[in-house]
């Protein structure tokens, strides 16, 4: 026995599926006058389809994007193809109150609405059907996924925000160890070179004081040779003089135990600068002088610049500053081998201008150089850890921004003056006193 065959749904069925259905149903005609209104469409709207059918859609609702659902409207009706908005793009197109006030989030429905077109017995399009689709929970589930998202992108922004900080604090503590060590090295060099200095310039005093006890007795002889009655004896006698050039011993004897001299005392001035550049055993603060310490410094480095560049001094007469004497000693340090290194050899020796000033309660250093000279984009960055404009492996990148953290310490600051091709000035200021917890 076959199944009965399927009949058509009746007219009154249909009209309680549009009434009873959770999705708002509403139908204009071409001049927008409303056709259909549902029970979901009159819930949310407040006005039932008594009060809008036969009226103008948009005399009703005067609120609704008027030009833009016009438009949208006509082309359904021209094409005959349905058209759609979504709530990602448009939020909403009829301004209903959302009923979730217990959740919150959101003030208006947020609605996807499809635009359909209805024909007449296979004619033109006569009605556009319009389904609006409560799109309010998607919508506020989302918003909750985007702050979400957001909240994780700003925490891990910051943790590597923090990991960066970490990785140069520890760079930085890195290299700071690293120029504790040589300052303990550069001590240690100092002292040790110190005892045997001491005694060879003891031993050259003596030998000094015999040399010139000898010679006053050959010019006692030699003044004696006139006496002397014996030939062969003053044949002989004139013979080794002539072979032992003995005049020439007499006037070169005294210029090489000056030379000497001279060689122990710049010995002793290197681990005198030595010890001054590392100050081991002054890791507090203290009132130093600047321009001792950048001449100490200077020493130090000199095998680094003597090659390279011509030191001019224009020093200052400058206070006695309270401050970490070995750290700025270290900033110094990092300006003058910078400013050697930026000279460009093919073009000759270049200068290396040093100096120092006293504006009030602030001193002031200064290493300016002829050298390459920095774009903007260098300026910029210059004091980033790890920013080096070197050959890979031939610099680390912390040499500046170690030393504007200690420069920050003492509370000062670092100005910067360059132009590619111009050279680079540096200059230093610091503050006479220290304040607060930093004070000596």
């Amino acid at each position: 026995m076959n199944p009965p065959a399927p009949s058509a749904a009746s007219p009154a069925l249909l009209e309680s599926l549009v009434e009873r259905i959770d999705v708002g149903v509403f139908a204009v005609d071409r001049d927008a006058t409303i056709a259909l209104w549902n029970r979901f469409m009159a819930v949310h709207s407040g006005k039932s389809s008594a009060e809008v059918l036969g009226q103008n859609l948009f005399a009703v609702f005067p609120e609704l994007p008027r030009p833009w659902l016009q438009k949208k409207l006509e082309s359904v009706f021209v094409l005959g193809n349905s058209a759609f908005t979504l709530w990602e793009l448009r939020p909403y197109l009829f301004r209903f109150p959302h009923t979730r006030p217990i959740t919150g989030g959101l003030d208006l429905m947020r609605q996807n609405v499809t635009f359909l077109p209805l024909r007449v017995s296979g004619g033109s399009v006569s009605l556009v059907c319009g389904t609006v689709f409560d799109y309010t929970d998607t919508a506020m589930a989302h918003a909750r996924l985007q702050d979400a998202i957001a909240a994780l992108s700003k925490e891990k922004d910051a943790q590597r925000e923090l990991i960066g900080k970490l990785e140069a604090a520890q760079n930085q503590l890195l290299q700071s160890e690293k120029m504790a060590s040589i300052g303990q090295l550069a001590a240690g060099v100092a002292h040790e070179i110190n005892n045997p200095v001491g005694f060879v310039n003891s031993n050259l005093q003596s030998l000094k004081r015999y040399c010139e006890q000898m010679l006053s007795l050959i010019a006692a002889y030699q003044s004696a040779e006139a006496q002397i009655s014996d030939a062969a004896l003053l044949s002989t006698i004139t013979a080794l003089k002539q072979a032992l050039d003995i005049e020439f011993l007499q006037e070169d004897l005294p210029a090489l135990i000056k030379e000497s001299e001279d060689g122990l005392v710049r010995i002793k001035k290197i681990v005198e600068d030595l010890k001054d550049f590392s100050h081991v055993d002054e890791s507090d603060w203290q009132h130093a002088d600047l321009n001792a310490g950048l001449d100490s410094t200077l020493n130090v480095v000199w095998n680094e610049v003597k090659y390279k560049a011509r030191v001019e001094k224009n020093y200052g007469t400058l206070p006695a500053v309270a401050c970490l004497a070995a750290q700025l000693n270290q900033v110094f340090m990092n300006l003058i081998i910078n400013a050697a290194q930026s000279l460009d050899q093919a073009q000759g020796m270049g200068t290396i201008t040093l100096s120092t000033g006293h504006q009030d309660d602030w001193v002031w250093v200064e290493v300016q150089d002829t050298g390459r000279g920095m774009s903007e984009d260098v300026k910029r960055r210059i004091f980033e850890p790890f920013f080096t404009t070197k050959p890979v492996g031939q610099g680390t990148g912390l040499g500046m921004s170690v030393s504007y953290n200690i420069v920050q310490k003492h509370h000062g600051r670092i100005e910067l003056d360059s132009a590619p091709g111009q050279g680079t000035r540096f200059r230093v200021w610091v503050p006479v006193r220290q304040t607060g917890e930093a004070a000596p």
